[in-house]
């Protein structure tokens, strides 16, 4: 009896594992996509943004405060003013598309309507995105039955309990790409609103 319980411990640490892992791209991918630019300011678009403070690359959401006062206006405040230049290259530097204007204390930068073909490169975008978070999921759960294989060829766990491990697994994995068509849908949704 209670090498059995042993058995079911190892399957369900597997299938936890891998449902861990799954959650975390969701998770990722969540975070991911609010980089991604609809036709409204956040903060989001410019906190990643790597800026070379000192010789070293420092996220901007740790050299400066960050606010969004109007729709379509984000205002970086840095701490230190010596870092004014170096925010504004490393704003130019990335990939946001915004330009930077600096009167000396603040910088702003005024995010511009997204023209139609502009929002579409947005969706392909995030549908690549998408893709590889669902690789990563199925990836996880490749993993996961390689692992279930190798515990019943090694008889540590019986083929039926086998079975059932792998159909919970693929359930999670299901449930886990449903997640991700929901994330992927209501950016999309949020991109192509005018």
């Amino acid at each position: 009896m209670s090498s059995q319980r042993n058995e079911e411990a190892t399957v369900d640490s597997v299938l936890a594992d891998a449902d861990s892992r799954m959650v975390k791209a969701v998770e990722f991918l969540s975070r991911d996509v609010n980089s991604l630019r609809t036709g409204r300011a956040t903060t989001s678009l410019v906190e990643g943004v790597m800026v070379d403070y000192y010789g070293t690359p420092t996220p901007l959401n740790q050299l400066a405060t960050i606010s969004v006062p109007e729709a379509r206006l984000i205002v970086v405040q840095p701490y230190d003013r010596q870092a004014l230049q170096s925010i504004e290259k490393g704003i130019q530097r990335s990939d946001t598309g915004l330009n930077p204007s600096s009167d000396g204390t603040v910088i702003r930068l005024a995010v511009p309507p997204l023209t139609q073909e502009r929002r579409r490169e947005i969706v392909r975008a995030l549908k690549r995105k998408v893709e590889d978070s669902k690789v990563a999921v199925r990836n996880v759960r490749r993993d996961a039955v390689e692992r279930l294989r190798s515990m019943e060829k090694d008889k540590s766990v019986p083929q039926d309990e086998n079975r059932r491990a792998q159909e919970r697994l693929q359930k999670a994995t299901d449930a886990h790409i449903g997640e991700l068509d929901k994330v992927s849908s209501a950016k999309e949704a949020e991109i192509m609103q005018v």
